[in-house]
């Protein structure tokens, strides 16, 4: 996309009709990656004197406060807010109302971003007319593990038809990465949910479409994310997506999308074929059914993926991809149990607010 905006800042011009821009990003105990982002931050082409940026910190012991304060004291346009609550969306909330500016841009540590995302950002908003901008998960890798999952996680294999993860679509969509918004657009559909530590983005982004906004995704906003590193580290991720994923349904009484049912009706299924098995050998044969076609559907899930990325993925993207489905489907239905019982906290999710 080309625009106005596009051609004022390569010329260096500073035009009045570019909006106050607020990046917000909710920090804590990120020492390692906080400088990298700043320095990368401070890049942005969009006009100096348009631009604000609040780092919301859960209280880091780190390090990660005294780099962001040495930066701040360099330069003007960076603040720095205290998040006692220490979870992403208190962090976002409290940066969002603490903001002076119009448009609020939401960035985070652990991705790296085009020199004109601010800008590409901006200038979506403005053509499109929704309530949240963004652009695909794009992602990069370190190592041969990062890169197979990186490989999964393009994969509709992995993540069904969700459009944020297939870097050419442009359209309306369900969610987008991070996301770009009119603040008084945030403050009229009531901000961040502050009893979500992981999904607050989907549950944000459900009201928005309840409310008549659309959602937007341009592949011209460019960002590439770090997926993780272990099969491990997957696991939770995708098991608190899925145990968060409940608040947000029970919250607003339907799915966002009926795909976000399938892992955890799987592992259901599942489960119940093996108490079964297990009490009543006979009912042994029941697991056929449910293992043979996931079995083939993972196998043919693998060999198209290693195919389209590389081929020396092709040995552990079964594993991957069962991790990405089971993570979720437990973390779901663990969610599910505790609604029922009606047990909810908070712990257990909170030491990495960025991912």
């Amino acid at each position: 996309m080309n625009s106005a905006y596009d051609s004022d800042i390569s010329s260096g011009g500073k035009n009045n009709k570019f909006p106050g821009v607020t990046v917000v990003v909710p920090c804590r105990n990120e020492r390692r990656f906080i400088e990298p982002f700043l320095r990368s931050l401070l890049k942005q082409d969009y006009p100096r004197e348009k631009t604000e940026i609040i780092i919301a910190d859960g209280m880091s012991d780190d390090g990660t406060r005294e780099i962001v304060r040495s930066y701040s004291a360099r330069d003007q346009r960076i603040k720095m807010v205290d998040n006692p609550g220490k979870i992403v969306s208190t962090g976002l909330n409290k940066a969002i109302l603490e903001s002076r500016n119009d448009i609020i841009i939401r960035m985070d540590t652990h991705t790296e971003y085009s020199s004109n995302y601010i800008s590409k950002c901006v200038d979506a908003l403005i053509q499109s007319g929704a309530g949240n901008v963004g652009g695909p998960a794009r992602t990069k890798t370190r190592n041969f593990m990062q890169g197979a999952i990186a490989a999964a996680y393009h994969s509709p294999f992995a993540v069904g038809n969700a459009s944020f993860h297939f870097v050419d679509f442009e359209g309306e969509v369900d969610t987008v990465t991070y996301g770009c918004w009119y603040k008084e657009t945030l403050i009229k559909i009531g901000l961040f949910d502050e009893e979500l530590v992981r999904n607050q983005d989907d549950e944000l982004n459900l009201r928005l479409q309840k409310s008549g906004y659309k959602i937007w995704q341009n592949p011209d906003i460019k960002s590439w994310y770090y997926p993780r590193e272990s099969l491990k580290k997957l696991f939770k991720q995708y098991y608190q997506y899925g145990y968060w994923k409940v608040w947000v349904i029970r919250k607003h009484r339907r799915p966002a999308s009926l795909r976000q049912l399938v892992p955890a009706a799987f592992v259901l299924a599942t489960l119940v074929s093996l108490c079964a098995s297990i009490f009543f050998p006979v009912m042994r044969i029941g697991l056929i059914p449910v293992f043979v076609p996931y079995l083939i559907f993972i196998s043919a899930g693998s060999v198209i993926t290693a195919k389209r990325s590389n081929w020396r993925y092709l040995p552990v993207l079964p594993v991957i991809f069962a991790t990405f489905h089971f993570g979720y489907g437990l973390g779901f239905l663990h969610g599910l149990m505790a609604q029922l019982l009606r047990k909810h906290k908070h712990s257990g999710a909170v030491t990495d607010l960025s991912r």
